[in-house]
């Protein structure tokens, strides 16, 4: 790629970036969220158009009109948003614009075949008939990664691949990703995670601003070298850990019981107490009850046995409305199912949760003024990379939507998040 540059409405997206990839390698593009990352690999991958600058495959020039282009030219990307349908199973998902026919009709056989010793072959063993719609957002990662190495891309594009991952699961996405460089195909691995760029890649690309700032080999290079170049000055990478005083609980879950969307329990009459001023962690591998347990928590999903107290009131079958008002914050794992009204503009967006209450409304009239104040706040403060706070959060980069959730649940009263 050479002399990419791609703007948009009030930002320069990608500004006059090179960058090159070999055959064989894990080639990593590090930057801090709304670097240009992203865009600069949509442009690869079809999705958007270049403003300037050419495109070399081979050594030869070619246009990219859009992802099956890119496909055909054994071009792949999974992206940090997944491009799945919900209704469709995994296996239809999977083979979407590259089905396996025979005699002129779907070879679901075939199909289930392939996808199952794909499976089997990279260690993500998936059932091809499930929805997607029911899966974890880490089982829909291993099925967008499936999908990608269902067409043999000889390029294969990875945004942030590790975001929604286990540490074991991102350990074996890195063999497989080892194994696939090993056959001679060639990794791009977006990330803004200095550990893990220095773990898989070959080569790092460091972006900032839309500008590449900066190239190295992992063996010459450390993280504070690299957290430099991602953001122009200094940074501590180590966090004092304090000495923990916890108070009175304010969390407190006993005997919790709950269903997942088929009716089994998955979360087995579970207790716990989170008190104030500590950090709570709760761990295992997707796919264990987490996200239902989480559901429940948050008002998302009616609890099958159990209770639930909020400083020491029974919330167990309140909905999501008390529960804020109570003082409860979420962040959730899949911003776009549950953070973000992606055609909403970003002021719509920050005032969710409490728009019906001042200083955001008197009566049934919305107070704009204070709507676009509380906006141009948060920008500034959780430093949203955007052109204004007017346009729609469908716009933004992922990091950059993951701040506007933050900004908005972080930016006010809360006793739990």
């Amino acid at each position: 790629m050479r002399g990419i540059t791609k703007r948009y409405p009030g930002v320069v997206a990608n500004d006059h970036i090179d960058l090159d990839v070999r055959p064989g390698e894990i080639h990593a593009l590090l930057g801090e969220n709304g670097a240009g990352k992203s865009t600069l690999m949509n442009v690869l991958y079809g999705l958007a158009t270049p403003d300037e600058g050419e495109i070399f495959l081979d050594g030869a020039a070619v246009t990219i009109s859009g992802p099956s282009d890119a496909i055909d030219r054994g071009i792949s990307m999974v992206h940090q948003h997944f491009m799945l349908i919900p209704v469709l199973t995994v296996a239809e998902n999977i083979q979407l614009g590259d089905e396996l026919t025979r005699a002129g009709l779907l070879d679901r056989a075939e199909a289930g075949r392939r996808i199952r010793e794909l499976g089997q072959r990279f260690g993500f063993e998936i059932d091809p008939d499930e929805r997607v719609g029911r899966l974890s957002v880490g089982w829909q990662q291993r099925v967008e990664i499936l999908k990608a190495l269902f067409r043999d891309a000889r390029i294969l594009v990875l945004d942030e691949p590790t975001a929604v991952l286990t540490p074991q699961e991102t350990k074996e996405i890195f063999a497989v990703l080892r194994r696939l460089a090993g056959e001679g195909h060639s990794i791009i691995f977006i990330s803004h995670k200095l550990y893990e760029v220095l773990e898989i890649a070959d080569r790092i690309t460091v972006i900032r601003r839309g500008r590449v700032v900066g190239s190295r080999i992992p063996a010459e290079t450390n993280e504070e070298d690299l957290a430099l170049l991602m953001v122009g000055r200094d940074v501590d990478l180590v966090v004092d850990r304090g000495e923990s005083h916890p108070g009175d609980p304010v969390l407190t879950v006993g005997n919790l019981s709950v269903k997942n969307d088929r009716g089994r329990e998955v979360v087995h009459d579970v207790s716990f107490e989170v008190r104030a001023g500590e950090i709570f962690g709760i761990a295992g591998v997707a796919g264990n009850g987490q996200d239902e347990l989480v559901e429940a928590l948050t008002g998302l999903r009616r609890a099958a046995g159990g209770t639930i107290s909020l400083a020491g009131v029974d919330v167990t079958a309140k909905g999501i409305r008390e529960l804020h008002e109570r003082g409860m914050s979420f962040v959730p794992a899949d911003r776009h199912r549950f953070g973000l009204v992606l055609s909403y503009p970003l002021t719509d967006n920050l005032v969710l949760t409490d728009y019906y209450s001042e200083p955001y409304a008197k009566g049934l009239v919305r107070d704009e003024r204070a709507i676009r104040k509380r906006a141009v706040e948060a920008i500034d403060q959780f430093d949203v990379r955007t052109p204004s706070a007017t346009v729609t959060a469908g716009t933004l980069s992922g990091g950059n939507q993951q701040k506007l959730i933050v900004a908005r649940e972080f930016d006010r009263d809360l006793k739990l998040l």
